[in-house]
């Protein structure tokens, strides 16, 4: 979700009304995409560098957070709509964290889409600190690290793997977010500022998406490596 703030100041407004206006584009684009289908959709809403910008500002998106969390949790029941906040917690203020905790506790039986939100997220720490606590005597070290990358995350039930990653805001990195789970993502950056973007977008972007042939390290079917490569 980047681009909030650019998005104010090319409206000469301050970096707060970008923010709200992202927020309110967050809600329409987790109703569609649910329509859409998509099982698990995961919003970077606050990164782990985020700390340094001004406490004003990273205060009044806490509230702004926390104020989210509110009223989507109830539109997350009638939707069945699963939410859980990946990320560290033990920096958060106590009313943020409270929020997270009643939020989660009361969607957890929802199942029509699994909505997480990065808050507070880095994913070099996450992946540090699951090696730390990986088990050297774990029957399967794999399941075992992604275990303990879900809970280093607060991540229920254990994170699967990206299959597409949308940013918005045209720059083109990733900037922390879901290094292991991005393995094999898909990758589309749009140089539309996230208050801009909209259902219609989305849609593209999905379609994007099932365009393109993932091999995950196969070949390529023998019609198209000729079609790569003329010379041989």
């Amino acid at each position: 979700m980047d681009g909030n703030g650019r998005w104010a100041g090319r409206r000469n407004l301050h970096r707060p009304a970008g923010h709200r206006a992202g927020v309110k584009v967050a809600e329409a684009v987790v109703r569609a995409a649910a329509r859409h289908g998509v099982n698990t959709l995961t919003l970077y809403a606050f990164s782990s560098d985020n700390w340094m910008r001004p406490r004003a500002e990273v205060d009044a998106l806490f509230g702004l957070l926390r104020r989210y969390l509110m009223t989507e949790t109830d539109r997350c029941l009638e939707e069945s709509i699963r939410l859980n906040v990946i990320g560290r917690r033990d920096r958060l203020n106590p009313a943020l964290a409270a929020q997270i905790e009643r939020s989660e506790r009361l969607t957890a039986a929802c199942s029509r889409m699994h909505l997480r939100l990065a808050v507070d997220y880095s994913s070099r720490y996450s992946i540090t600190e699951a090696g730390r606590r990986l088990r050297p005597t774990a029957s399967d070290e794999r399941v075992e690290y992604l275990r303990q990358l879900a809970a280093v995350d607060h991540s229920d039930p254990v994170p699967a793997e990206v299959d597409l990653l949308i940013r918005t805001g045209g720059e083109q990195r990733l900037s922390d977010f879901l290094l292991w789970e991005c393995a094999y993502a898909e990758l589309l950056f749009l140089d539309c500022l996230w208050p801009d973007f909209d259902e219609a977008q989305l849609a593209q972007a999905l379609g994007e998406y099932s365009r393109r042939q993932r091999r995950f390290g196969r070949t390529a079917p023998s019609s198209e490596v000729a079609a790569e490569s003329p010379g041989r």
